[in-house]
């Protein structure tokens, strides 16, 4: 298992992720280190649909601008389809923590592979299992992940802009580092 700092917020809506995502990226948060992991939702239309385009990700439905704007900021995007959550999005690094874990077959008891890709950079399980059933309830994560210090401004930022959930999850400090 790989152990990385990061803070994981719980949004009810799009719209406070994103002012959430706006204030770190205001405040000078490398947007590369940031992920967010939310469900789709069928549309009236029933029209969804992605592309990319180099290293740009497009996509429409219900909530394809802020999907869009966002894949722009963050690094890597991703849609998947989970048994039992549906449509998956995630931007940022967790991508490439969800992928290794599916490639190494990670995927631990009773984790999907959002689970699985947040067990593989050190989330203990029994929040693991909580957030994946807020992402199956149609919250959204939020993802800050970087130094001790980097994900304590983070933390700060966040616990200000309206999350049911902030919890800094850290590799303990060592010590004589």
């Amino acid at each position: 298992m790989f152990n990385t700092n990061c803070v994981v917020a719980v949004y009810e809506s799009h719209d406070q992720a994103e002012a959430a995502i706006r204030e770190l990226q205001k405040d000078g948060f490398d947007m590369k280190k940031l992920s967010i992991v939310g469900k789709d939702y069928h549309t009236e239309e029933h029209v969804v649909g992605y592309y990319t385009t180099g290293d740009r990700m497009m996509y429409w439905g219900k909530v394809g601008a802020f999907w869009g704007g966002f894949w722009g900021l963050l690094l890597g995007s991703a849609f998947f389809w989970v048994p039992g959550v549906g449509q998956l999005l995630v931007a940022g690094p967790l991508v490439m923590w969800i992928v290794g874990a599916i490639e190494e077959a990670a995927v631990v008891g009773g984790l999907g592979v959002l689970g699985a890709g947040l067990y593989s950079i050190g989330i203990p399980k029994h929040s693991v299992m909580q957030y994946e059933t807020e992402v199956k309830n149609g919250k959204l994560l939020l993802i800050a992940h970087g130094t001790v210090d980097d994900v304590e401004r983070a933390r700060e930022l966040l616990s200000q802009t309206g999350a049911a959930i902030t919890r800094v999850h850290a590799e303990p400090a060592t010590v004589g580092a």
